[in-house]
């Protein structure tokens, strides 16, 4: 019988869960505009697209940084993500969302949100813990002994 574990990705934001959501939002959003007309394009749905793509680009980049910078990004991917707030609410307003696709979008975001602070949360308490921990101080006059 094979190992059925899967793999771990080579790209550590692809293991991520709110990674592959951010992504199936940019989907979702490209499916429920393609009936959209020239104006409606311009207006709402292409920067919507374009604030959902940075919703990803920035949880991938941040992914290969170290936890504090990893954070920093992580807080623009929840800008981004508020972006999508406010303009799929014009979306809504102008007729590009009905009332049901706007609830799902927002749904989503919530949920993208909440996800993305767990994320923060967890980054900042274990960087704490990683600048709390104890470490030998080599400049003092204590001496240390080594067995060879």
């Amino acid at each position: 019988m094979e190992n059925q574990t899967k793999p771990v990705s080579f790209f550590r934001f692809e293991d991520l869960r709110v990674y592959h959501k951010s992504l199936d939002y940019f989907n979702w959003i490209a499916e429920q505009t393609k009936s959209a007309n020239n104006y409606e394009l311009k207006v709402v749905v292409k920067p919507l697209m374009n604030a959902s793509l940075k919703i990803s680009l920035n949880i991938a980049e941040g992914s290969s940084r170290h936890k504090v910078q990893f954070v920093a990004f992580l807080k623009d991917a929840k800008t981004a993500v508020r972006e999508c707030v406010v303009i799929a609410t014009l979306a809504n307003k102008i007729g590009v969302f009905s009332d049901e696709q706007f609830n799902q979008s927002n749904d989503t975001l919530v949920e993208m949100t909440k996800m993305i602070g767990a994320m923060i949360v967890s980054l900042q308490r274990n960087t704490m813990r990683d600048e709390n921990e104890v470490k030998p101080d080599f400049n003092s006059s204590t001496e240390i002994e080594f067995e060879y």
